[in-house]
């Protein structure tokens, strides 16, 4: 099979079990967890490496910002036969109670993003795969990891004017958090038949600046840190335990 036009790899280099993430570096961190790392591509915003967990392989995949890249990264990791795919992102807290660095697990997703809905009406529901989001959720109760699994929200920006309202309004119907990505994978991969899943790290408390918050993860604060590693941890024994 040809290469693909934006990931950069063919189907013979991409394994079934993948984890996709926003950032390129991110995937050097993630593919640290992982034996017998190799780069396969790295191109625009999507960096693709391999390697091999308890005797699996792994494909890891950076998407960038948004759900238009992270739905081609989706539309092309398919093509060259993904089957299983977990999103190891970040989030911005939507309920006060959720620290950083604490985890969200995406049961479903509100589709606030325009990818999707280049797909199908937003009346189809945004939903993980169940079993993807068990084998994350046993993996952090048995590490007894500060979780929460629910609704997140996915959306196109965070410089909207009415933001601070438009966070208010999810609190108030319980969304935990939101990111730009979550929605756009699980409505296009339940579309094309992948089985998808997001575990997400709250890197911005409810109610603080944005900017203040992506400023602290940049910096490469320790407990959010630890909250990547942990997300990925979870993604890599849900992706292993699938038949």
């Amino acid at each position: 099979m040809s290469v693909q036009p934006h990931i950069a790899v063919s189907a013979e280099q991409v394994s079934e079990r993948v984890i996709v993430c926003g950032e390129p570096d991110r995937v050097n961190r993630i593919v640290a967890l992982l034996e017998r790392p190799e780069l396969l591509a790295d191109n625009r915003e999507y960096r693709v490496m391999n390697g091999q967990y308890q005797g699996q392989p792994i494909t890891v995949c950076s998407t960038g910002i948004g759900a238009p890249s992270a739905i081609i990264a989706l539309e092309e990791l398919a093509q060259c036969g993904a089957k299983y795919m977990v999103r190891v992102g970040s989030a911005g807290a939507l309920q006060a109670n959720i620290g950083l660095g604490e985890l969200i697990v995406a049961e479903a997703a509100v589709r606030d993003e325009g990818g999707s809905k280049a797909y199908v009406a937003s009346e189809f529901p945004a939903v993980a795969s169940h079993q993807l989001v068990a084998g994350i959720s046993s993996y952090l109760k048995q590490r007894q990891y500060p979780s929460y699994a629910g609704i997140v929200r996915s959306h196109d920006s965070f410089y909207t004017d009415g933001e601070d309202q438009l966070c208010q309004y999810w609190n108030k119907n319980g969304v935990l958090g939101a990111d730009m990505e979550t929605s756009a994978l699980l409505t296009v991969g339940r579309l094309r038949g992948l089985q998808v899943a997001s575990v997400l790290n709250n890197v911005v408390l409810y109610q603080q600046d944005v900017q203040d918050g992506v400023n602290q993860y940049a910096s490469a604060d320790e407990v959010m840190m630890q909250g990547e590693m942990m997300a990925a941890e979870a993604a890599l024994y849900a992706l292993c335990i699938q038949p």
